[in-house]
């Protein structure tokens, strides 16, 4: 077979989705548990569920070449897929951890993994590559690495944080929740693994809670492999179906996705009632030169602070129409997040401030929906707000 190159080929015809019982189309779900062998020592290609099974099979092999790994597990959700990689880790291990990480990974770390395995965090900004190397311990063996981060779309430099990480034999991982390798594929860029929550973009259309761990080194492809079928915290052939099949379309529904956020952005910048606008793709980013390099686009989230207090963001909330308030993003429908009782409400109030979320701050997640319309949507609600 040719090697495909192309984002929008791959997200249909990656992997191996051949099905073998009577040639469909697309991979059936095959919801048995275990797989009949013919006698001892004759075992077919599946045997147990937990294992592997032809669902799930299917979606994790276009998964791997997505993402340009050689290797990926799908699991029942992105916060499972953070636990599993921990799993590669001995007792006692050091975690370097880009600062202003994700709300749910951050009480993964802190509030279980500190205490059920010894193991440490420091948050620095990766970006300061002198801060990175000042940190590294004897013990440290991972660096965390999340870009654009959530949800002040913070950028890290992978490749610059990842040739520090080899030199020290640290191994690197992505998660790449917010960008998709529509936007960026992590270990053509150096990392070792790429962390996802699928629910997100792969899935694409808020049915569904997964997860997926990819990489592109063989050592860690068998130790993943050991940790996922030991732990069994995997995808359900169901789940693997809907996000197999909303995989489909991640190229049209990304390009359209990241060209309204861009321009939501770029409203938002100008209008005199928002405070800050956090968004790489736009010019006056801080970051985007970096975004320019390693990402397609600013990618399909923009950040935004209000101007007055939590009245104010009440009553803008409440008069969207579009929008609406959910948790979690990626999905056809745009939404909206307050970061600070949602996305992150499991820090506290100074924890939060001290990565720059407020009571103001607004994670919208854009949709598909014509921009003209998010656009109007946002005027209005935005013009109730004093």
């Amino acid at each position: 077979m040719k090697k495909i190159k192309s984002i929008a080929t791959l997200v249909i015809h990656a992997g191996d989705q051949v099905d073998r019982g009577n040639n469909a189309i697309f991979p059936p779900i095959t919801t048995a548990s275990s797989f009949i062998q013919p006698n001892l020592g004759e075992e077919g290609e599946f045997c147990y569920s937990r294992c592997s099974n032809p669902t799930r099979y299917a979606y994790e092999t276009a998964l791997a070449e997505l993402e340009g790994g050689v290797y990926a597990t799908a699991t029942a959700s992105g916060m499972a897929a953070t636990a599993l990689i921990l799993e590669l880790l001995p007792k006692d291990s050091h975690v370097l951890v880009m600062k202003g990480v994700y709300g749910g990974t951050y009480r993964l770390f802190e509030r279980l993994r500190k205490q059920t395995s010894g193991t440490t965090f420091s948050y620095v900004d990766l970006n300061d590559l002198a801060a990175v190397n000042s940190h590294i311990q004897e013990n440290t063996r991972l660096i965390w690495i999340e870009t654009p981060t959530n949800p002040l779309l913070e950028l890290v430099d992978i490749a610059a944080v990842c040739q520090v990480a080899k030199s020290k034999g640290i191994m690197t991982c992505v998660d790449n929740t917010f960008a998709s390798a529509w936007n960026q594929r992590p270990l053509t860029l150096g990392a070792d693994i790429v962390m996802l929550s699928t629910s997100k973009y792969i899935g694409g259309h808020s049915d569904l809670i997964g997860g997926a761990v990819i990489t592109n080194v063989q050592d860690i492809a068998e130790q993943l492999d050991f940790c996922k079928t030991t732990v069994g915290a995997i995808a359900s052939p169901f789940d693997a179906y809907l996000a197999l099949r909303g995989m489909k379309t991640l190229d049209v529904r990304m390009a359209r996705q990241c060209s309204n956020a861009l321009k939501i952005a770029q409203f938002l910048e100008l209008h005199p009632k928002v405070l800050d606008v956090h968004y790489p793709g736009l010019e006056s980013h801080p970051q985007h030169q970096l975004c320019k390099k390693q990402m397609r686009s600013g990618g399909a989230v923009v950040s935004i602070r209000l101007k007055g207090d939590i009245t104010e963001v009440k009553t803008f909330i409440a008069k969207l129409n579009y929008f609406v308030l959910a948790e979690s993003l990626g999905g056809v429908e745009s939404m909206v997040n307050h970061s600070a009782s949602m996305s992150h409400g499991s820090m506290s109030k100074e924890e939060k401030e001290n990565i720059g979320i407020y009571d103001t701050t607004l994670r919208l997640s854009i949709g598909i929906e014509d921009i003209n319309d998010l656009i109007e949507d946002a005027e209005q609600a935005l013009s109730f707000i004093q």
